[in-house]
């Protein structure tokens, strides 16, 4: 039985306009749907994200190969992130994004790949999280909630293999790369074997902040980013450079150290009473930066009340019970059920906060309904190795020593300067207005002449735990359907992507588990991962058919935006 065609169809048949040449679709597919509207990918401007721009604009040629129309919509961090992760709610036809250009940046505690294939993909955060796609499937939530309750360190890799594959084959995102990331240091002021390297975050850690030991009288460190901080909290952390200021300001109970294992920090020990009862002895003599006394009742506070208001944290302390006070200095926490990566995602993930200023805050907040993604308090009081001095919106962020935290830091103060433009930060580097290189975007190849011409530059590059992707917007047409999403997905040519747009200085991926971590990614899901002709016949045999050189729907398909 032939197939009736549709009006559209029908005209394609008979100006020809269709013919196998195309490798897409064969004589017998004539029916066809709407076309699909042109889309629009979010992406970061070029002065900011030079490697991401370039790439936005290869991926829309990879996709014109598939018939689909794209165009860019270029925004600035903080407007990107409000359309397409705030908003998302008010998401309503022509109001609400298609796709985005994103990236999620190395943390030391995403070195246990927990908090990224829980918090990106599971359907518990898709209404407020970091699921920003809402991406719902309930195989995938099966695996992601049990890979956290399994203690075999082998059968729980065997659950997170498995979670990067289901995502390959039901994509919410595409992956890209993992950058490699040039940092460097001004070695006429700091000395070179004071730094710290911790796989997948380089030189730019913790432990480097506070160990960096100056050469002479100069002692203040000068860092850089080419963005302005979204916001500077210890409950809600907006962006790469927001990370490394939050971390210096308030104290965790345990930090991921430089063997890439949790260890005390502000909790002096930890002890299993069983599998689901952790008792924590926090530190002797610890003090806030207003000079009150941390208690267990600020641990309390933390895990117990604070975090379930804050989207970032509440999937990772869903899981306590109960915090209670055990003795003097000791809180014991009662887990709903054994928890794998419990001492990584939670104990070294939670800011300290501080029950004296933050209650009354989180009791306002909670009376008008709100969270504390936008909120920003005017006083920053934390129990870390640094203050908080000031922050020049769009200029920097000045910290400076504690001296009386148990592990001061070295230097004396700790300065973030907000310069967007790559010529200028490498200017600033060659006359000592930056010291500590910690964001680079531009070519390796000027960086290396700077630190040749300079002879006092010392570069020091780093794989980033970090990825770099593209994000679906599931709730509109067509990325409800999979096999279009696939499809999308297979086109992308990553090897281009790595030559042209970030110029050799990036290894492909094709999964949210860093290249990085060994033990953890699964690099079955980068093999044959770009295939044009098998995307081609994926959305051949999903019934869509191509007109002229345009993709349409399958037949009787209308192109509603919404998906219903």
């Amino acid at each position: 039985m032939k197939t009736k065609l549709s009006f559209v169809g029908r005209l394609a048949a008979g100006a020809a306009i269709v013919t196998l040449a195309t490798g897409l679709f064969t004589a017998d597919a004539w029916a066809a749907g709407d076309k699909i509207r042109t889309l629009e990918l979010i992406a970061d401007t070029r002065a900011r994200n030079p490697n991401g721009n370039q790439a936005a604009y290869l991926l829309v040629d990879m996709w014109k190969k598939l018939g689909i129309d794209i165009k860019i919509k270029e925004l600035p961090p903080k407007r990107r992130l409000d359309v397409v992760y705030f908003d998302r709610q008010n998401c309503d036809g022509a109001a609400c994004f298609d796709m985005s250009m994103w990236s999620i940046v190395g943390r030391p505690e995403r070195i246990d790949p927990d908090e990224v294939i829980f918090n990106l993909f599971h359907s518990d955060t898709a209404a407020k999280g970091y699921n920003y796609p809402r991406y719902r499937n309930p195989v995938y939530d099966k695996l992601a909630s049990g890979q956290r309750v399994e203690l075999d360190p082998d059968k729980r890799r065997e659950l997170i293999y498995k979670a990067q594959e289901v995502q390959m084959n039901d994509p919410s995102y595409v992956f890209f790369v993992n950058p490699v990331v040039n940092f460097a240091i001004r070695n006429d002021i700091w000395d070179e074997k004071s730094v710290v390297e911790l796989s997948g975050l380089g030189i730019k850690n913790f432990w480097t902040h506070i160990g960096l030991t100056p050469r002479g009288s100069q002692k203040d460190i000068i860092a850089n980013t080419s963005d302005n901080l979204l916001n500077l909290l210890p409950l809600a952390i907006g962006g790469a450079a927001a990370s490394w200021t939050t971390e210096l300001i308030w104290d965790r109970m345990l930090r991921i150290g430089p063997d890439g294992l949790p260890k005390p920090w502000a909790a002096e020990s930890y002890k299993w009473v069983d599998e689901k009862t952790i008792d924590v002895t926090l530190r002797a003599g610890m003090k806030w930066h207003d000079g009150k006394p941390v208690t267990t009742d600020d641990v309390v506070f933390t895990f117990g009340e604070v975090g379930k208001m804050a989207p970032m944290y509440t999937p990772f302390i869903k899981i306590i019970q109960k915090v209670e006070v055990v003795g003097d200095r000791t809180v014991r926490m009662h887990l709903s059920k054994p928890s794998a990566a419990f001492l990584v995602s939670t104990l070294a993930k939670m800011n300290l906060t501080p029950a004296h200023i933050w209650r009354p805050i989180m009791k306002d907040l909670k009376a008008k309904g709100q969270t504390f993604d936008k909120f920003q308090p005017d006083q920053l009081i934390g129990s870390g190795p640094y203050r908080f001095v000031h922050w020049k919106r769009n200029a920097e962020v000045l910290l400076e020593a504690n001296k009386d935290h148990w592990s001061p830091p070295k230097a004396d103060r700790w300065i973030l300067r907000i310069v967007t433009n790559l010529e200028a930060t490498l200017g600033m580097l060659r006359s000592g207005e930056i010291n500590f290189l910690t964001e680079y975007r531009g070519d390796s190849e000027t960086l290396k002449k700077v630190a040749k011409d300079s002879g006092n530059v010392a570069i020091l590059p780093g794989v980033d735990i970090g990825v770099q992707y593209m994000g679906f917007n599931l709730s509109r047409r067509p990325f409800n359907d999979k096999a279009f999403r696939r499809a999308m997905a297979l086109a992308v040519n990553r090897d281009l992507l790595v030559a042209a747009a970030w110029k050799g200085d990036a290894v492909k991926t094709n999964s949210i588990v860093s290249t990085v971590l060994d033990y953890w990614h699964n690099s079955k899901v980068d093999e044959n991962s770009y295939d044009l002709a098998k995307a081609k016949k994926m959305l051949k045999d999903a019934g869509y058919v191509m007109v002229g050189d345009k993709l349409h729907y399958p037949d009787g398909v209308k192109d509603t935006v919404m998906a219903k």
